[in-house]
């Protein structure tokens, strides 16, 4: 099954919104995903309720003193697999640099790990270093989520700009599906930024899913919870049900 990279180089985009939910969405349809937190900041770790004393319990443990992805692997309290996150985790590029052998490191550890359960999601930092490069060598599928507004259209160009480059590195073209995120029917800005997407990137990498602007959707983090516990009949819970579904449909899950 698939390994997921949700990256963007922008902040404020719903990367961390999407990594949660589309965890929560595949455990509902039955799989026993893995989520691994890629992001310094551990917002993935703390929403999850994995806030580990010591870096050495985390990808920091991984990266900088080769401890096996097993023995950092932890079950949430809601039953999902977790590798952790550390801020010592901002370290790891000035300390390893971006040689071939660092940035293939998590995907030759993801072949031989048995604590991670497939699909696995990868919530990446907003930069493209070290980090976020181990999650695009190891990923399968990047999911790029794309706020509705001009700016963070212009970050998406960015982002395709940048997988296009990698691909001599990678010996091919990585799949990629830009997800709209915050998407409201009502403001003409929203309509702008999806037509816009769709004649630039291209056919078939931008979803047919929106992810429409939703109160509860952003409140539900705040509470350690996914959009399913929090709110299984919002607007949100359906869109991101949704979005996992045409993730399936289109084999990414296979």
């Amino acid at each position: 099954m698939a390994i997921i990279a949700v990256f963007n180089q922008k902040g404020g985009v719903g990367k961390t919104t999407t990594a949660l939910n589309l965890l929560a969405a595949f455990a509902r349809s039955g799989r026993r995903p893995t989520g691994i937190d890629l992001d310094p900041q551990a917002h993935l770790s703390r929403v999850l309720g994995v806030e580990p004393r010591h870096a050495e319990e985390t990808l920091y443990g991984f990266f900088v003193q080769q401890r096996p992805l097993d023995d950092i692997a932890v079950i949430t309290k809601s039953g999902l697999g977790l590798i952790p996150a550390h801020l010592e985790l901002a370290k790891v590029d000035s300390m390893l640099g971006k040689g071939v052998n660092v940035v293939i490191r998590l995907r030759q550890a993801l072949r031989t790990c048995h604590a991670v359960t497939r699909p696995v999601v990868i919530d990446c930092c907003p930069l493209l270093n070290a980090l976020s490069l181990n999650a695009l060598f190891a990923a399968d599928l990047v999911v790029v989520p794309v706020s509705a507004d001009y700016l963070a259209f212009e970050g998406a160009k960015q982002v395709e700009r940048a997988l296009n480059a990698l691909e001599p590195v990678f010996k091919g073209r990585r799949s990629r599906r830009y997800v709209i995120t915050r998407y409201d029917e009502r403001r003409k800005m929203s309509g702008i930024v999806a037509d816009r997407m769709i004649a630039a990137l291209a056919p078939g990498d931008v979803c047919a899913t929106r992810i429409r602007e939703n109160v509860k959707l952003a409140e539900s983090p705040a509470f350690g919870l996914d959009i399913f516990r929090a709110a299984p009949t919002s607007r949100g819970a359906h869109d991101y049900a949704a979005l996992a579904a045409e993730l399936d449909g289109a084999g990414f899950l296979d």
